[in-house]
């Protein structure tokens, strides 16, 4: 039995519990929160991490990879080379590029803290490039994000787009996504159960992550 360790209010948490749901293979989840980590399992300390029967595996990329292997009657990576390549190509676009920048703005848009307004516009600048190229790529015109299947890429850009979007919001008055259909795709996306149940999961423990924030800080 695979356990998939950390919490449902992490988006990277969230995109390898969806691609386990939507492979459906069995697996279990295991509370973690930042700063309860296995060293041993999470070198970094960072969450999440998939413990396997061999061992644990850190880094979600490493683990959507390593989910893909574990059964074939549920793909989400093309047996087209080349099409795959271009699935994996979102995946980085959709991980690097837009919510690891994005990720700069978090702290101020929604956890009450603060960044300086030069970083807040850097980071503003940068995402807003990096959305045009993102644009190119993904494929707003077809049912899903690589095109006419769902695939790793949805896994991302499910659980990613909603929180680019809020938070270029918040601290640039514009939602960078606005121009493009991330809207539609998304309520398409919100029809599936295994995104119903990923949503539930992440709101429900949003109501405890902020709870656990507030009490830290008052100490």
């Amino acid at each position: 039995m695979l356990t998939l360790c950390g919490f449902s209010g992490s988006n990277y948490y969230n995109k390898v519990k969806l691609a386990l749901m939507e492979k459906q293979i069995p697996f279990a989840e295991e509370l973690v929160w930042l700063g309860k980590t296995n060293p041993a399992e999470s070198p970094l300390g960072k969450v999440p991490y998939l413990r396997t029967q061999h061992g644990a595996i850190s880094e979600s990329d490493a683990m959507m990879e390593y989910v893909e292997t574990l059964s074939s009657t549920v793909p989400l990576l093309p047996a087209d080379p080349f099409a795959a390549a271009k699935v994996r190509e979102l995946c980085v676009y959709l991980n690097l590029h837009l919510e690891l920048v994005a990720r700069n703005l978090y702290p101020q848009a929604f956890f009450g803290g603060k960044i300086s307004d030069a970083a807040r516009d850097k980071t503003l600048e940068q995402l807003s490039k990096n959305i045009a190229a993102f644009a190119k790529l993904a494929h707003f015109d077809a049912p899903f994000i690589a095109g006419d299947t769902f695939t790793l890429a949805d896994c991302s850009a499910i659980v990613h787009l909603p929180l680019i979007s809020n938070a270029s919001k918040i601290m640039g008055g514009t939602d960078l996504l606005g121009e493009l259909p991330v809207r539609d795709y998304l309520t398409r996306m919100a029809e599936r159960p295994t995104v119903q149940k990923v949503n539930a999961d992440r709101k429900a423990n949003m109501v405890e992550l902020m709870a656990r924030m507030q009490a830290k800080a008052a100490t």
